[in-house]
């Protein structure tokens, strides 16, 4: 307990260890349900995986990375964007089952990349993926995504329009909170909408269940999809180190101990979740939202965010009704969303200062960011490597390569070198 539970005094957080008072404990763990919700359900709903499947091994997964960063670390692990693309590609040039395969090699790898960082630290792997390259993947594969937001806005301009019109007045009309939900407001006030567009059919949520397991789906596995998956790992890589720094900043915590069992946590609880039918995991800047707002920053939250989002998974009912949200819907959202993920790249280039100045950073960004865009494909044999994929490739070997034939004509200065 934290105090008298009930207080903060000026200056104070609830680290991760403690907790207030039971009461409002469970008000800051719904609070934390709220705001994954509408990134969460996004993913499923643009993939088509079954939302509440998505939702049952996000609560699953949560719980799972709590037990093993051993209530160090709090986090909700929620629905990945960084997925999206790959999990398209997957279904439409194989099938689902394909796809979610692609989901579990996927969380397998980013497992096998914790357990190397917990035994030798993250300095090498800091090495492998700088600033410049970290950025170009986050880029290209929020940009890649751009002709399927058009695709769905097109479908039904007025409720696409209102959708983004709603989530870029709520971004900057409001603070706080309110704020932060953008996405999921702009949801809300598009499907009312689309409802009185007559766009929603109710029929599958009539006649599901109110109680009952989530659609479950196995997964098969097929090497040619591999390549789509592999950037991913780089992304969840770069977001899980993000979000254990960004919570080790705001709590004064030394969390670097428990970095690589962050990275394991998210692996195995992706692996699961692509077992079973879900879509792979990543940790959430929406709820550091929260805990920043709230100055909480307890582990108890998150069990009761876990506990919540479980019950709300066990309703066929509520799956259905979230599955109604129309296309129009989800063009508005993806309009932004997409944009939103493509400018992350460049927020990480920019708060690192990445010098374009340099050819090989300016090369790098340049080539990767055309072949993520224009989605260009190479096949070799049965295997067929997309935009991610060789967008992704060309960011990470390109960028080392230029770097090594430069260590020797000693043409350009370093790229890793700060500048005076």
């Amino acid at each position: 307990m934290h105090g008298d539970g009930r207080h903060l005094g000026p200056g104070e957080v609830v680290l991760p260890g403690e907790r207030l008072s039971w009461p409002r404990t469970i008000g800051i763990g719904a609070q934390h349900v709220v705001a994954m919700f509408g990134a969460t359900f996004l993913v499923p709903l643009i993939t088509g995986l079954p939302p509440a499947t998505t939702l049952f091994f996000s609560a699953i997964g949560t719980a799972l990375f709590l037990v093993i960063t051993a209530g160090r670390v709090p986090s909700y692990l929620g629905s990945s964007f960084a997925f999206i693309a790959p999990i398209t590609a997957a279904s439409q040039s194989h099938d689902m089952a394909t796809a979610l395969g692609g989901v579990v090699m996927a969380g397998l790898t980013l497992a096998a990349l914790g357990v190397a960082v917990q035994a030798a630290g993250d300095r090498w792997l800091r090495a492998l993926m700088p600033p410049m390259v970290t950025g170009a993947i986050v880029a290209l594969i929020g940009l890649n995504l751009a002709p399927e937001a058009k695709t769905w806005f097109v479908s039904s301009p007025v409720t696409a329009t209102a959708t983004l019109v709603v989530i870029l007045l709520v971004s900057v009309a409001t603070r706080g909170m309110l704020s932060r939900l953008a996405i999921l407001v702009g949801i809300v006030a598009g499907y009312a909408v689309a409802g009185l567009r007559g766009e929603l059919d109710f029929t599958k949520m009539q006649e599901a269940d109110w109680i009952g397991l989530p659609e479950l789906t196995a997964p098969s596995f097929d090497l040619a999809v591999a390549g789509l998956f592999v950037p991913v790992v780089l992304v969840l890589v770069a977001e899980n180190v993000g979000h254990v720094r960004s919570v080790a900043a705001m709590t004064g915590e030394d969390l670097d101990p428990v970095m690589g069992r962050a990275l394991i946590a998210d692996g195995l609880a992706t692996t699961l979740a692509g077992s079973g039918g879900g879509s792979g995991t990543t940790t959430y800047a929406e709820n550091i939202g929260v805990m920043a707002a709230t100055r909480v920053y307890s582990t108890a939250a998150y069990w009761v965010a876990a506990v919540v989002a479980l019950l709300l998974s066990l309703s066929p009912k509520f799956g259905e009704l979230v599955a109604t949200v129309p296309d129009g819907v989800l063009g508005g959202a993806g309009t932004a969303l997409y944009g939103m993920i493509g400018l992350l790249g460049v927020k990480i280039w920019v708060e690192n200062k990445v010098d374009f100045g340099n050819p090989i950073n300016l090369m790098t960004g340049a080539v990767a960011l055309v072949i993520g865009i224009a989605d260009f494909t190479w096949t070799v044999g049965d295997l067929t490597f997309a935009g991610i994929a060789l967008g992704s490739a060309v960011a990470l070997v390109g960028f080392h390569l230029m770097r090594g034939i430069n260590s020797l004509t000693g043409a350009v200065p370093d790229p890793l070198t700060p500048r005076d």
